[in-house]
């Protein structure tokens, strides 16, 4: 007699098991240059709890202990404003609807921070997140299982596998050609106003990728602190709206 049964569906598909791989890289290359790992997960604290003790308990012999903090005060935006610096990353777990996450997410590029995103249900819109690590489910009930955890320690694995192999660690140079130059070409960069200057002098301290600077924020007229704009030239020249503002 022959028996059939239905296929178990594998935790870890082909195409995550691909995002996994490029996060990993990722995220080894940018703690090789010094960064810290900051985490958030509003609607589950444990988690992010769970993903800093990961990344910075060496729990294997020879590992390195890589820097990484659960942010968990009721401001999480905030807290990842003052903490984040150029080069670090921020990690999330959380549904693709929780809005301080997506609020933390569309502003990391103006901070200069690589973004991770651990989620599953409805996926975030293209272009959320650096790196989306996405369960494709809709049972309520998956950050319970297992699945989540099970992402993170692969993460950490990987990671730690990508420090095995110290050629992996400097990403190949980018050429400058005329298709294609972030330096030479006519883009605008997203900015975080910080502070605007009293006075007509049309002045206001930003917040980029590459630190803080004063910019013209004359074309805009009134500013307030936090708003998103985009920067080139020296100018302001417009603000980013919250489905515009993304990576």
């Amino acid at each position: 007699m022959t028996v059939t049964s239905a296929p178990i569906e594998p935790f870890v598909d082909e195409n995550l098991s691909a995002d996994l791989a490029a996060t990993s890289l990722d995220m080894a290359r940018r703690f090789h240059d010094g960064a810290t790992l900051w985490v958030i997960a509003p609607q589950w604290e444990p988690h992010a709890h769970h993903v800093a003790v990961e990344f910075v308990h060496p729990v294997v012999m020879g590992k390195r202990a890589l820097p990484s903090v659960a942010l968990v005060e009721p401001d999480p935006v905030a807290q990842a404003r003052v903490a984040g610096q150029p080069g670090d990353l921020l990690l999330a777990v959380a549904s693709a609807d929780q809005p301080a996450v997506i609020d933390a997410m569309r502003r990391a590029p103006a901070w200069g921070v690589t973004t991770v995103w651990i989620g599953s249900g409805p996926r975030p819109p293209a272009g959320a997140a650096h790196h989306v690590l996405w369960v494709d489910s809709q049972d309520p009930m998956v950050p319970a299982t297992g699945r989540f955890v099970l992402m993170y320690h692969l993460l950490w694995e990987l990671t730690h596998v990508c420090f095995e192999h110290p050629g992996l660690l400097n990403p190949p140079a980018e050429e400058c050609t005329e298709e294609v130059c972030v330096t030479c070409s006519d883009d605008g960069r997203m900015a975080e106003i910080i502070l605007r200057e009293d006075g007509s002098s049309g002045q206001a301290l930003v917040r980029t990728a590459a630190g803080e600077e004063w910019v013209d924020v004359t074309l805009l007229g009134d500013v307030a602190v936090n708003d998103l704009i985009l920067v080139h030239a020296g100018a302001a020249i417009t603000r980013l709206r919250e489905e515009e503002a993304t990576t």
